[in-house]
């Protein structure tokens, strides 16, 4: 899947296109049907979970900060690595794309592999994807981590933990992220041969078959002929269409519809439980049956930070360890920006800067940068409020003082 070669005097590794060549693992559903990473966002309700929280990180911006001497930070803007975040890991993908393939290869693997590609000195040049399914993790006895990856020529080559970011899942040993497309394959499966039952209803006209009823022996010629009569009503186009009946036959409709069979509301517990494993708010992939005007915005709030700052969180602190030397790491950071998702509605968040700013806590400049807006001349001025005393002591002595 894979192939070494030279670039930037750097031995790299670039990826396949295919990445249903990537995700080619499958899994046997009780369902009776075989659930792949490959196969699994054919599911609507999991190309539209997976679609969400990968477009929703990725359009956040993910900055390399310097802690300042007195307290606070700022954007390492000359440091090689915040160039890289910003603009993109290598010569192929840039930076959201890069942060949509870390997401969905964790939505549909439980890990995600990245070859750094450094300099001698040990600055990161790129960083280049490589398949899950390629790559596998090992721990020595002395708990020496290796990666064994399976390159597109046939070779398999042993790569040090420091030449590889993985990001990864929760864990049961601590090794590889668990994977949620094997964990949740009956439930995927299910919803798979629903939907398949579903097509193969509306091909044949969205109702099941009757039977045709006579009390003569049909001759072999009649039995083909009647046959070949049959395959025309076939499908929705053709399901209107008149049927000529002789011989003494007789139709007889089989009174079964899809309610009966309570396919609809296995559609509809399928979608609510993939949107449940994935931590995705229905009403975001389109089930809007319980949502409504009042609770929207607080589902909003909620899936930002139950189902994206734990993405977010682990991305960060693996990017932490794996790209920064130890040196760095005492006064360097990654982080997501993920303000904007948080923020509510025009009148609470005019009610929060107003008070964040009479209390001294922001200044209005620093309320500007949150809403987009550039910096004022006078602006970075913190207010006191005059009402206020130091606790235990009269408001005229803490004035004096």
């Amino acid at each position: 899947m894979f192939s070494i070669f030279k670039r930037k005097n750097a031995a790299v590794i670039d990826s396949s296109a295919k990445l249903a060549e990537l995700l080619g693992a499958w899994y046997d559903a009780d369902a009776g049907v075989q659930i792949t990473p490959g196969n699994a966002p054919e599911i609507s309700a999991v190309f539209s979970c997976i679609k969400v929280l990968t477009e929703s990180i990725g359009m956040l911006p993910l900055n390399l900060f310097k802690e300042l001497p007195g307290g606070g930070s700022e954007k390492a803007s000359g440091h090689p690595l915040q160039a890289l975040l910003k603009h993109g890991p290598n010569d192929y993908l840039t930076d959201q794309e890069y942060k949509e393939l870390i997401v969905a290869h964790l939505c549909l693997r439980g890990n995600h592999y990245s070859y750094i590609n450094r300099t001698a000195s040990g600055r990161v040049l790129e960083l280049l994807p490589m398949a899950p399914d390629a790559v596998t993790s090992k721990l020595s006895n002395d708990y020496e981590l290796t990666y064994d990856v399976q390159f597109k020529s046939g070779p398999v080559r042993t790569l040090p933990a420091e030449e590889v970011l993985h990001i990864r899942l929760w864990s049961l040993d601590g090794l590889t992220g668990l994977n949620p497309i094997q964990y949740n394959r009956h439930c995927l499966g299910l919803a798979k041969a629903t939907e398949k039952h579903g097509s193969t209803l509306f091909a044949h006209g969205a109702k099941p078959s009757g039977v045709l009823s006579t009390d003569h022996a049909l001759t072999d010629k009649q039995y083909e002929r009647l046959k070949q009569e049959m395959e025309l009503h076939r499908g929705v186009a053709n399901q209107n269409r008149e049927m000529i009946l002789d011989g003494g036959l007789k139709w007889l409709q089989v009174s079964m519809t899809a309610e009966d069979s309570q396919f609809l509301e296995t559609r509809k517990f399928q979608r609510s439980e993939i949107a449940g494993f994935f931590r995705v708010p229905p009403h975001m992939i389109g089930d809007l049956e319980r949502a409504t005007f009042s609770n929207i915005e607080h589902q909003d709030l909620a899936f930002a930070r139950h189902s994206l700052i734990p993405y977010c969180t682990r991305i960060e602190k693996r990017i932490n360890k794996s790209l920064l030397s130890d040196k760095e790491r005492v006064s360097h950071f990654v982080k997501f920006n993920i303000n904007a998702l948080m923020r509510g509605d025009m009148k609470t968040r005019s009610e929060y800067y107003t008070a964040m700013i009479q209390n001294g806590v922001m200044s209005p400049n620093e309320v500007r940068i949150l809403e987009d807006m550039n910096p004022r001349e006078g602006g970075d001025t913190y207010l006191t409020p005059l009402n206020m005393a130091v606790n235990g002591q009269p408001a005229d002595e803490t004035e004096t003082n």
